[in-house]
């Protein structure tokens, strides 16, 4: 069973980057389970003197969700040409543990519109040592469109490019040892 954890990089509870998600779990294919991190909004501001004790709970939940996965899928929206400083917080939590680099990762993008964030996201996932599965990557126009995951994964152009690229993630994914 391969297991990707879903990551929003927007906190609207009505975001089209969730939908997406949502609508990429139920359209998972057989042998692939996608679970939705919801903790991002939880994290503290990022304290590099924070890592020298315990960690706050909700980081230390994001980091074991993050190496209980085998890869990550990332939706995120674009603010002001870049990344949510929201979901900035959450990668820069990533980078003083062992659970990230060599993770793979799909990006999916809810809006043509947002290249600039995309473009960020890559360079700040690359520096991370993450591995951006490039032919796993999708972006589909869903801006302004209201649209919740079942809404999605019912229109089948978006739901065919949806399973293609997960299929595509799943070989990229290395079979567990």
């Amino acid at each position: 069973m391969i297991r990707l954890l879903a990551l929003s990089g927007s906190l609207r509870a009505r975001s089209s980057n969730g939908a997406l998600l949502e609508a990429a779990a139920l359209l998972a294919p057989a042998g692939m389970r996608i679970e939705p991190f919801a903790g991002i909004g939880a994290l503290p501001h990022f304290n590099p003197d924070l890592e020298a004790g315990a960690l706050p709970d909700a980081v230390r939940a994001l980091r074991e969700r993050v190496g209980a996965a085998d890869g990550l899928l990332i939706s995120c929206p674009e603010y002001a040409r870049g990344i949510p400083g929201s979901f900035k917080n959450a990668l820069d939590w990533l980078v003083g543990g062992p659970e990230f680099p060599g993770k793979p990762v799909a990006l999916f993008n809810a809006s043509p519109r947002a290249s600039d964030a995309q473009t960020a996201l890559r360079l700040v996932l690359r520096t991370m040592s993450g591995r951006v599965v490039e032919e796993a990557s999708l972006t589909v126009p869903l801006l302004a469109a209201g649209l919740d995951g079942e809404a999605i994964a019912a229109q089948a152009g978006i739901a065919a490019a949806i399973v293609a690229s997960l299929q595509a993630f799943a070989r990229a994914i290395p079979a567990p040892e």
